[in-house]
């Protein structure tokens, strides 16, 4: 298992990694429609839907996320117009920064499968827009950001299984403390500075306006790693409620889509939305 995990996972980095710096803009849209399209299908399982209902639900999605990204020039390479994208992040933040709080605090319940389903839209989308858009800008661009939620996994595994000691949210995943939380944002407060110093030309011109851009650094990416721990727990809420230990076994070892996206769904939207702010 082990050895399929690395595998699998070895694979996964070197397409990625490929594709973000060689694929056409085009090319790229259509990978990220395919994303789209996996993540759509198996949230149609958390909502416990049945084969047929999951296809029509991914395809409608993607279809739609398609013809977003053609219309506000995304698929051919542009950034994308701050009227266009704002309204879709403005209210992915609603959702990320309120809604997914609240959703959490209420577990266990048993919510009504038209919400779970419109969620689908609010969480998965905008994530998929926001893939484009970042990479448009930069490829570098949309790996920091991927990195930050990388380093706060790793950092929240490792701080978790040495001082793990008080439970983050026992009812939606027992696995998770709170000194895994606090190491999360120490390492992505560390990859904070070292982006500001480091690289701070692929960081949000908004950032670089400031007058001290390692402070504003700092802030975006505790405020991102924060949410990313908010993404993880909202998967983790929907596989419990409808009975999954893993979203899909597209990724041998590794799961479905989203038990790899998870974490990503609320930070890039939000990078996305500061990025087109200045």
């Amino acid at each position: 298992m082990l050895a399929q995990r690395i595998a699998t996972a070895i694979l996964l980095i070197a397409g990625f990694l490929l594709a973000l710096f060689l694929l056409p803009a085009l090319g790229w849209t259509f990978l990220a429609g395919a994303v789209l399209a996996v993540g759509a299908w198996e949230w149609g399982g958390f909502a416990l839907l049945g084969s047929g209902a999951r296809v029509a639900y991914a395809t409608v999605m993607t279809i739609v996320g398609l013809l977003a990204a053609f219309a506000l020039g995304l698929a051919s390479g542009r950034v994308g117009s701050f009227e266009g994208l704002l309204p879709v992040y403005g209210a992915a933040a609603v959702f990320w920064l309120a809604g997914a709080p609240l959703w959490l605090k209420r577990v266990p319940w048993a919510a009504p499968r038209g919400l779970v389903l419109l969620a689908g839209w609010v969480v998965l989308l905008p994530t998929f827009l926001a893939l484009v858009q970042l990479r448009n800008i930069h490829p570098l661009t949309l790996l920091g950001f991927m990195m930050l939620v990388w380093i706060a996994d790793i950092a929240a595994y490792f701080a978790g299984r040495r001082f793990g000691r008080h439970k983050l949210a026992p009812r939606v995943s027992p696995g998770k403390t709170w000194e895994g939380a606090y190491g999360a944002l120490a390492g992505t407060a560390a990859y904070a500075l070292a982006w500001a110093f480091l690289a701070r030309e692929h960081a949000p011109t908004l950032v670089r306006d400031l007058p001290v851009p390692a402070v504003g650094m700092l802030v975006l990416v505790t405020v991102l790693a924060a949410l990313s721990i908010v993404g993880d727990l909202f998967e983790s809420a929907m596989k419990r409620q409808a009975g999954l230990k893993d979203s899909g076994r597209i990724l041998p070892g590794h799961g479905g889509v989203m038990d790899r996206i998870d974490a990503l769904t609320p930070v890039l939207p939000l990078a996305a939305m500061v990025s087109i702010l200045a």
